[in-house]
């Protein structure tokens, strides 16, 4: 940005930074020094230290309000745990670092003070200020909460802004950093809970030769000097299944992952997702350990399993209701999908019912956004639907008694759907078979079928164990944990169509 493009209280900061320097002053030095955070000098204050040996502190952090009153003046510093209060004299702090203080120092700068701790009259705790160091000098304003017309406006509202410049938001609106410090627990909850039952946490490769373990389609790369065509991976499945091949029976991974589709409220192109597989064990184990799983995150993270979303209450703690997929889509729209083996037939039959499907469709394209579009968003309370059909289900076990259903359950909460599982194939020729067929679809147009990948049926061939395997976004198990109605709110940098 040119000077002429500068706002007025931008050009008046960068006099006052040229003032600094001036004054040998250094704006921004490389060293800090802090004794306490905020929350721990205010603890230790609170805590009674001895009146006859004041406690000496140095604090630093970003100043969020100045008031001055002649030869005195009190500020508030915030650090990344709290704030506190800072009171200035110039008999104190000498006449020169109190100029520098009221003439050259705006909120947003960055601050180290030593003082001794003392309440004010009014109780609150305060560094009486000897000496004043600035950290960074900040070059912009940060937006403040404004009043106009007996109307108070938040300090950063516009979502737009606040998705792109993430940064102005976190420094402005302290509720948004707790949406990711809650995050960060619900992660290292998960984290805690495989741990502790004997997982082992490894990690996949993101660029993989043939992507696959899900239907999305994919982002395509190159690697130069290999001369090799990559794709960042759509999940990390496949490459968890080897390792149970190798001999590691209960693994997993978080990680991000990419799919090449479209942006809305529930999705993003990249993401970040959880993904465990254990040996000697099929869906009905993986349903008990996710509701189980979940619960935990939601007590660890939140102190209760009871959440509100949309005005709702719900609660996360086992057991959850237990629904065949059929049985739900009938329930909602009447429709049999097993009546209708034929996909025009069930084309006819959702457009009678008053839906809108694609036209070429597939039969299993048609029974997917059934779900999505009308069951789903009933789904409020935590929700296991299971016993999908094969068609839909690429890597699922068939049913021993039903061939035409595969064990698999995806499980609903708030209205959303939040991950997908399933007891694994571990039959290396039905394997193949299963990716033929899709890898015909994908030729025939279907971008997001599964490619074939000759070199996963080849560890497939040298045995894998009965096998249950679990995939959950944490955006969404986030967004819906906060309260909040996009996953934008929940991850730090979201993609976002160009500006211009």
């Amino acid at each position: 940005m040119s000077e002429e493009q500068l706002g007025d209280q931008e050009q008046q900061r960068r006099i006052k930074l040229d003032r600094l320097r001036q004054a040998g002053i250094d704006p921004y030095p490389a060293q800090s020094r802090r004794t306490h955070t905020t929350a721990e000098a205010i603890a230790a204050l609170e805590a009674g230290a001895d009146p006859n040996e004041p406690l000496v502190v140095t604090v630093v952090g970003r100043l969020v309000g100045v008031r001055v009153m002649g030869k005195s003046s009190f500020a508030h510093v915030e650090d990344g745990l709290g704030r506190i209060q800072l009171y200035l004299r110039v008999d104190v702090l000498g006449e020169e670092a109190y100029e520098m203080f009221r003439r050259d120092l705006d909120l947003g700068d960055f601050v180290q003070a030593t003082g001794q701790l003392f309440h004010t009259r009014t109780g609150e705790a305060t560094v009486r200020t000897e000496e004043l160091r600035v950290l960074a000098k900040a070059l912009r304003p940060l937006p403040v909460v404004k009043e106009k017309d007996g109307q108070v406006f938040d300090a950063f509202a516009d979502k737009g802004q606040r998705y792109r410049q993430r940064y102005v938001d976190l420094a402005v609106n302290p509720e948004v950093r707790e949406v990711f410090c809650v995050r960060a627990r619900i992660v290292s909850a998960l984290r805690r809970f495989l741990d502790e039952r004997g997982f082992l946490e490894v990690e996949t490769p993101v660029l993989q030769p043939i992507y696959g373990g899900a239907a999305a389609r994919p982002f395509l790369t190159y690697h130069n000097q290999l001369k090799q065509q990559l794709y960042l991976r759509i999940s990390d499945e496949l490459y968890l299944k080897r390792l149970i091949v190798g001999g590691f029976e209960r693994v997993y991974e978080i990680g991000r992952d990419f799919r090449n589709e479209g942006v809305s409220f529930k999705h993003n192109p990249e993401f970040t997702q959880i993904e465990f597989y254990m040996a000697y064990a099929d869906y009905h184990d993986v349903m008990a350990m996710t509701e189980e799983m979940v619960a935990y995150a939601a007590q660890e993270a939140l102190g209760s399993t009871r959440i509100t979303v949309n005005g709702q209450d719900i609660d996360l703690s086992p057991p959850w209701r237990r629904w065949r997929l059929r049985d739900a889509i009938r329930k909602v729209t009447g429709i049999d999908y097993e009546d209708y083996p034929d996909a025009g037939d069930l084309y006819r039959a959702i457009v009678d019912m008053g839906g809108t499907p694609e036209r070429k469709s597939s039969w299993g394209k048609l029974v997917d956004p059934t779900l999505i579009n009308y069951v789903e968003p009933h789904l409020i309370q935590p929700t296991f639907l299971y016993d999908y059909p094969l068609e839909v289900s690429p890597l699922a076990k068939q049913k021993a008694d039903e061939p035409n259903l595969v064990e698999r359950f995806e499980f609903f909460i708030g209205g959303y759907e939040l991950g997908n599982a399933f007891s694994e194939i571990n039959d290396p020729l039905d394997q193949r078979k299963r990716f033929l067929a899709s890898s015909e679809a994908l030729a025939a147009g279907d971008e997001e079928a599964h490619p074939l990948d000759e070199d996963y049926i080849h560890a497939l061939s040298y045995g894998m164990p009965p096998t249950g395997g679990f995939g959950m976004g944490i955006d969404r198990l986030t967004m819906l944990m906060t309260g909040k109605d996009s996953l934008r709110e929940v991850i730090l940098f979201p993609h976002l169509r160009a500006k211009d």
